[in-house]
């Protein structure tokens, strides 16, 4: 058991490395207020505008590992954080969303509510849904007679990951008709 959580520190360690390398970067190119609020808009629209419970990892696994909260829970608690810092940051700091490719994407998405919310909805879904297999991935590996729980929860498990599979699905749709193109060098 020693070894998975050995392994979680790391990614948790090597995540909170590259947001804090990326804070260095805005800053050292903007400012540090603007550096700042930029990452923190970055980060929450890897919270809001992802499928998958990627950057509230960060503190989603180590509440879960060190003090037993679900990671439902912490993460209900990162979405109403991400939320806020854009209600505040759309109100107050419109300007800062100028930044990067990635926050005026991200502006885009929540200043048009229709088709372009269902990006966030669709995100929220998803990522609920993967917290919930993680939280009962954890479950199992602390449960005692994990064949049991295994075999009881398997075709819940399948209806899951179809239903994500379609949430990915439409997810990407709705982002394709932003029209993102990378153009190459």
């Amino acid at each position: 058991m020693k070894q998975p959580r050995h392994q979680v520190l790391i990614k948790f360690a090597l995540l909170a490395f590259v947001l804090f390398a990326y804070f260095i970067y805005l800053t050292y190119r903007f400012d540090l207020l603007t550096g700042g609020v930029a990452a923190l808009i970055t980060w929450s629209f890897f919270v809001l505008c992802t499928p998958i419970a990627d950057a509230g990892f960060l503190l989603d696994f180590p509440l879960r590992l060190i003090f037993g909260i679900r990671m439902v829970v912490s993460e209900i608690v990162v979405w109403a954080i991400a939320i806020s810092i854009n209600i505040v940051c759309l109100l107050y700091f419109s300007h800062f969303y100028q930044t990067t490719f990635l926050t005026q994407l991200f502006e885009v998405i929540l200043t048009t509510p229709f088709p372009y919310w269902a990006v966030i909805l669709l995100s929220g879904i998803g990522t609920f849904l993967s917290i919930r297999f993680s939280d009962e991935l954890m479950d199992v590996l602390n449960h005692k007679d994990r064949h049991f729980y295994l075999r009881h929860h398997f075709k819940q498990e399948i209806i899951l990951f179809v239903f994500f599979i379609l949430i990915i699905v439409g997810y990407y749709e709705i982002i394709s008709s932003l029209g993102i193109t990378i153009e190459k060098p």
